[in-house]
Protein backbone atom coordinates (compact mmCIF):
# COMPACT_ATOMS: atom_id res chain seq x y z
CA UNK A 1 0.00 0.00 0.00
CA UNK A 2 1.97 3.01 -1.28
CA UNK A 3 0.89 6.38 0.07
CA UNK A 4 0.78 9.43 -2.21
CA UNK A 5 0.78 13.03 -0.97
CA UNK A 6 -2.17 14.93 -2.54
CA UNK A 7 -2.17 18.17 -0.56
CA UNK A 8 -1.07 19.77 2.68
CA UNK A 9 -0.98 16.98 5.28
CA UNK A 10 -3.16 14.67 3.12
CA UNK A 11 -1.93 11.28 1.91
CA UNK A 12 -3.96 8.67 0.05
CA UNK A 13 -3.56 5.01 -0.69
CA UNK A 14 -5.79 2.71 -2.73
CA UNK A 15 -6.08 -0.88 -1.55
CA UNK A 16 -8.47 -2.93 -3.64
CA UNK A 17 -11.69 -0.90 -3.74
CA UNK A 18 -10.83 1.12 -0.62
CA UNK A 19 -9.49 4.67 -0.57
CA UNK A 20 -7.49 5.29 2.61
CA UNK A 21 -6.87 8.89 3.70
CA UNK A 22 -4.16 9.76 6.20
CA UNK A 23 -4.24 13.11 7.99
CA UNK A 24 -2.04 13.90 11.00
CA UNK A 25 -4.51 15.59 13.36
CA UNK A 26 -1.65 17.01 15.44
CA UNK A 27 -0.35 19.04 12.49
CA UNK A 28 -1.69 22.53 11.83
CA UNK A 29 -1.25 24.47 8.58
CA UNK A 30 -2.26 27.89 9.94
CA UNK A 31 -5.42 29.96 10.00
CA UNK A 32 -7.89 29.89 7.13
CA UNK A 33 -8.17 32.92 4.85
CA UNK A 34 -11.10 34.21 6.92
CA UNK A 35 -9.13 33.68 10.13
CA UNK A 36 -12.03 31.82 11.73
CA UNK A 37 -10.63 28.27 11.53
CA UNK A 38 -7.31 26.47 12.00
CA UNK A 39 -6.55 24.41 8.90
CA UNK A 40 -5.22 20.91 9.66
CA UNK A 41 -5.21 19.47 6.12
CA UNK A 42 -6.39 20.38 2.63
CA UNK A 43 -6.14 19.26 -0.96
CA UNK A 44 -6.65 22.95 -1.92
CA UNK A 45 -9.53 22.11 -4.22
CA UNK A 46 -10.21 18.96 -6.20
CA UNK A 47 -7.24 16.79 -7.18
CA UNK A 48 -6.85 13.69 -9.34
CA UNK A 49 -6.82 10.37 -7.51
CA UNK A 50 -3.52 8.62 -8.29
CA UNK A 51 -4.04 5.66 -10.60
CA UNK A 52 -7.76 6.43 -11.12
CA UNK A 53 -8.21 8.52 -14.28
CA UNK A 54 -11.33 10.70 -14.13
CA UNK A 55 -11.68 10.36 -10.33
CA UNK A 56 -11.35 13.48 -8.15
CA UNK A 57 -10.92 14.10 -4.43
CA UNK A 58 -11.50 17.27 -2.39
CA UNK A 59 -10.69 17.34 1.34
CA UNK A 60 -10.64 20.02 4.03
CA UNK A 61 -10.01 19.31 7.70
CA UNK A 62 -10.16 22.19 10.19
CA UNK A 63 -11.21 23.19 13.69
CA UNK A 64 -12.03 26.29 15.67
CA UNK A 65 -8.82 27.75 17.13
CA UNK A 66 -8.40 27.53 20.88
CA UNK A 67 -8.07 30.82 22.67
Amino acid sequence: MAKTKVGSNVEVAITGNNLILTIDLAEEQGLSTSGKNMVVASTHGNVDLPGKPGWKLGVNCYHKPTT
